[in-house]
């Protein structure tokens, strides 16, 4: 497999926060035969080692397995399902999905009152979400209860597709598209140690990412993300967090973290060598597992590298294929200059002096 394909698949895995085990398993499965040591924790992260060559820092690649989902929390007596949400997903987005339920992957549908039974103040509101429910057929609680039970995760039923202008829409892309790119980077060799975290439970409050640095106690981490974009017609440009196809964005601030300035800046000096095209996160919504890494220990320096996607957090996301590519591809060249960042050096060719890390978006790379 490729690393598209590699990332295709990735997606169509069921791995809803606190369920992460079918992507662990596949993970693990790929990446074992690359490492010199592996080791699941007791909340589920996968965390492998690959020892350097002994020069640079000790470095914490982390992307977390986990995606955003539904839990079943009660059957009613007609046989449809009450739920509540998994991490951070609007209910406008639910209605009328597609989702697989608990092991058996038992399809269902979230439902609304259609259009044409609304009185004309429903038309006209918001949608909430004690106003959906979850119908997988059944005549009543009893025949419910043959195929699910309280408790039972579900996860949105979409499968990838390539379209348009080299673009792929998928579920799960936040954040599949890093640990695809982190599977890929654990096969490189490095002058670092380099620990490989398959991190869980992100959407739910970045618990897996917590004891994964407290087992790895690094000096420097490296988040491998999907973010936010919505550079579509007729939204306003100070709203255009991201752009898709404009390379991998680097984050400058969210509400968890204020990256590590000198570590940013040495990342846009490698990208400006190599000639890899890149992007500043404009906006600081959302967090990342940055946010737990970096206050580990005695602190960490951290950065976050992300790719853009559309319509995060519901059923089907969109990404530019090429934005995942570069950022392989950054990552890859951050990890071979990282000793030069531990000594002060500059990468080579890139000229004598600090770079600037606010720049326009279509001037990264360039």
């Amino acid at each position: 497999m490729d690393l598209l394909e590699i990332l295709k698949h990735l997606t169509t895995l069921d791995g809803v926060s606190g369920n992460e085990k079918p992507v662990r398993d596949f993970i693990l499965s790929h990446v074992k035969d690359y490492v010199d040591e592996y080791h699941i924790d007791n909340v589920g992260n996968l965390i492998t080692y690959k020892k350097g060559k002994g020069k640079g820092p000790k470095v914490m690649l982390s992307a977390h397995m986990d995606e955003v989902g539904l839990l079943i929390s009660h059957i009613n007596s007609d046989g449809l399902l009450k739920f509540q949400n998994v991490g951070g997903i609007e209910p406008r987005v639910l209605v009328g999905k597609r989702v697989r339920i608990g092991e058996k992957g038992i399809p269902g549908v979230i439902g609304f009152k259609p259009i044409h039974l609304q009185s004309s103040s429903e038309r006209n509101g918001s949608v909430t979400k004690k106003q959906l429910l979850l119908d997988i057929g059944a005549k009543d609680r009893d025949q419910a209860e043959e195929y699910v039970e309280v408790g039972d995760i579900a996860a949105f039923a979409y499968e990838p597709v390539e379209f348009g202008d080299n673009k792929l829409m998928a579920k799960a892309l936040d954040d599949r598209t890093g640990c695809a790119v982190l599977m890929e980077l654990l096969k490189g060799s490095y002058e670092c140690d380099v620990y490989g975290c398959f991190t869980v439970q992100e959407e739910v409050g970045l618990k897996g990412a917590k004891t994964a640095a407290f087992k790895v106690m690094p000096d420097v981490a490296l988040v491998l993300e999907g973010t936010t974009c919505y550079d579509v017609s007729g939204a306003e440009e100070h709203l255009m967090c991201t752009w898709l196809g404009k390379g991998p964005a680097l984050t400058v601030m969210d509400r968890q973290a204020i990256i590590d300035r000198d570590l940013l800046s040495f990342i846009t000096q490698v990208g400006n060598a190599a000639k890899i095209p890149y992007q500043f996160k404009k906006t600081i919504s959302g967090g990342t597992d940055a946010g737990r890494i970096q206050v580990n220990g005695t602190g960490v320096r951290v950065a976050v590298m992300a790719v853009p996607c559309r319509y995060i957090h519901t059923p089907v996301s969109v990404m530019d294929i090429s934005d995942f590519e570069n950022m392989l591809k950054l990552a890859k060249a951050v990890l071979k200059e990282l000793p030069n960042f531990q000594s002060g050096k500059i990468p080579l060719g890139y000229a004598e002096g600090p770079a600037p890390i606010f720049l326009d978006h279509q001037e990264g790379g360039k």
